[in-house]
């Protein structure tokens, strides 16, 4: 399970060191290969390949007749990319991807259980600030 929030940055070749808590927990899976897509709301979503292949097979149960569904898959799905992280603890960014998430160098990485989002510190920042008002009417929604 992924969890927190850290601040890097991106390198000159779009690399970007993945912290060095959530890699721990990657090493404890055993995990060498990653999918790295455009997620929600402009970030990335990192998923492990155990987690990509649960996280398609909810997707594969959804009604290839349903607009929303089809719209939701090729978003995920055109923007999917392998990755690795190298010795250094790194992950390249493909050019798109970064575009997409309007990153330019700062980043905030955040754990969410099963993934990894990266997030432009700029579009973090917004975000967070637009949740924070609405999170506890949002709990009491969930009746968590």
């Amino acid at each position: 399970m992924f969890y927190g929030e850290f601040t890097h940055t991106l390198d000159e070749k779009n690399r970007l060191i993945v912290p060095m808590r959530l890699r721990g927990k990657i090493k404890e899976t055993f995990v060498e290969k990653f999918i790295i897509t455009k997620g929600l709301d402009n970030c990335l979503f990192l998923f492990t390949k155990d987690e990509w292949r649960l996280f398609e097979n909810k997707i594969k149960a959804l009604p290839l007749t349903g607009k929303d569904a089809r719209a939701y898959t090729r978003h995920l799905f055109s923007g999917a990319s392998e990755c690795t992280i190298d010795k250094q603890g790194r992950i390249s960014i493909p050019l798109y991807l970064k575009n997409y998430a309007q990153i330019r160098k700062d980043v905030i990485i955040i754990g969410v259980m099963s993934r990894i989002e990266i997030w432009s510190r700029e579009n973090w920042i917004s975000y967070s600030k637009n949740t924070e008002r609405s999170v506890n009417e949002i709990a009491e929604q969930l009746e968590i």
